[in-house]
């Protein structure tokens, strides 16, 4: 692996704690190697089962996971899934040995928030976890400014509102009355692109290229169970949704001042 000289990031990025879960011994010392001469403070596991109890212990606190998905025993995806559904959101970025169209969209349903095709260019590894970890300090910084102030945020490019409900991009939240559903980076990608095109239809084709950057040959079903998920969040009545509707044939469309 090639070993890079140290820069500097922004100060907020420095002594950041990054898991990396490789079982490829030699991978693992390398990114190890590099991520420390860049500032992190970073810990390497072989396997998903060395990592959940590792992720899961609350006197331990990551900043973002590095996961390859084909691991001894427990692979990636299901890892990811887990921590979702217990409630740990740390960043994931998912390695996938492949890079196929399939693997990243189960990547992203599990709950990674990116990915990178081996092999990849140490260079852009770098960049994506400083685009995590950035995202998880917005998220922090917003928290902490609710707590100050005591106020819900206010709408701005970041925020919006309909029917009783807000969608918080930054910090990658949907409330709705009491209930807050924490958004996957690819939720939100997808959620926010069909609110741009409020009220115009948006083709399966269009989603692929335009928010995932995937082939339109790719199996769409993958899209498919992104909407019912968003259904669950957005609609009152998921089986018979008012905002989120299908177009049959075609793909989406969603509707911020549905009729009643």
């Amino acid at each position: 692996m090639e070993v890079r000289s140290p820069f500097n990031y922004h100060v907020f990025l420095e002594m950041s704690r990054v898991l990396i879960v490789e079982d490829e011994k030699h991978l693992a010392d390398g990114l190890r190697y590099n991520l420390e001469a860049e500032g992190y403070n970073v810990e390497a596991v072989a396997d998903a089962e060395s990592a959940l109890p590792l992720l899961m212990d609350q006197q331990k606190t990551y900043d973002a996971v590095v996961l390859d998905v084909m691991l001894p025993g427990m692979n990636g995806f299901t890892l990811a899934t887990q921590l979702r559904a217990s409630g740990q959101f740390v960043p994931i970025l998912m390695l996938t040995a492949r890079g196929s169209a399939d693997d990243v969209l189960k990547g992203f349903e599990a709950g990674a928030d990116d990915y990178l095709a081996k092999p990849f260019d140490l260079s852009v590894l770098l960049a994506r976890i400083n685009a995590l970890l950035r995202r998880r300090e917005w998220f922090q910084q917003h928290i902490t400014g609710e707590k100050r102030t005591g106020t819900a945020a206010a709408p701005g490019p970041d925020i919006f509102q309909f029917d009783g409900k807000t969608i918080d991009f930054k910090a990658l939240e949907l409330h709705s009355g009491p209930q807050t559903v924490h958004l996957t980076v690819m939720e939100a990608d997808l959620l926010r692109y069909l609110i741009k095109h409020d009220g115009k239809i948006v083709s399966r084709s269009a989603i692929l290229n335009d928010v995932w950057g995937l082939r339109e040959d790719t199996d769409t079903r993958a899209i498919d169970n992104f909407i019912v998920r968003l259904r669950k969040y957005l609609e009152d009545e998921p089986s018979r949704p008012r905002h989120l509707l299908t177009v049959r044939g075609v793909g989406y469309r969603f509707v911020s001042k549905a009729k009643k």
